[in-house]
């Protein structure tokens, strides 16, 4: 049976869609990510230098700190390895990301690829040298590690993935 427009409405539509949709808007939300997260990082770097900024009382702060490990600072001398990995999962992330014809899927994905390069963008370039590069942090609340724009567009894509996952089975 044909669905409008002349398609098959079985399994084959999921791969005409995902065939139809671009991927130029999930990769430019992921861009968006790694520029502000990197923008915001200069910033942090450049204004907070002296100490500490208190935005919201005790309950947000800008605080400079750098992170040689990865998520909660496991893996501190692990740091190549980390900048390797992902460089591995931006691929596999670029992939999939292109190959979905789920719409939400996608610009989730989105927002985890652009939180993974805009951390390894600085695993790159950032002191005290490439693949080694300590990763800006300077987001503070309570009971909970430093973070950055970056962290937290891959902590939001994780969630969204996760909530897609749980609805759709």
């Amino acid at each position: 049976m044909d669905a409008p427009g002349g398609e098959k409405a079985s399994s084959d539509n999921g791969a005409a869609v995902a065939a139809r949709r671009s991927p130029a808007g999930p990769l430019a939300v992921a861009a968006v990510v790694v520029v502000l997260d990197q923008l915001t990082k200069v910033w942090a770097v450049s204004a907070l230098s002296d100490g500490p900024v208190r935005v919201v009382g005790s309950l947000l702060q800008f605080r400079l700190t750098r992170n040689p490990g990865g998520a909660f600072s496991l893996g501190t001398g692990l740091t190549p390895v980390l900048a390797l990995l992902a460089v591995a999962m931006v691929v596999y992330i670029v992939r999939t990301t292109r190959r979905t014809a789920d719409a939400v899927m996608a610009f989730s994905l989105a927002l985890v690829l652009g939180g993974a390069v805009g951390n390894l963008v600085d695993r790159m370039v950032r002191s005290p040298g490439i693949l080694r590069g300590e990763v800006v942090d300077f987001i503070k609340v309570p009971h909970w590690p430093t973070f950055n724009v970056a962290d937290s567009a891959i902590t939001v894509g994780v969630i969204l993935i996760a909530i897609r996952g749980w609805r759709t089975t």
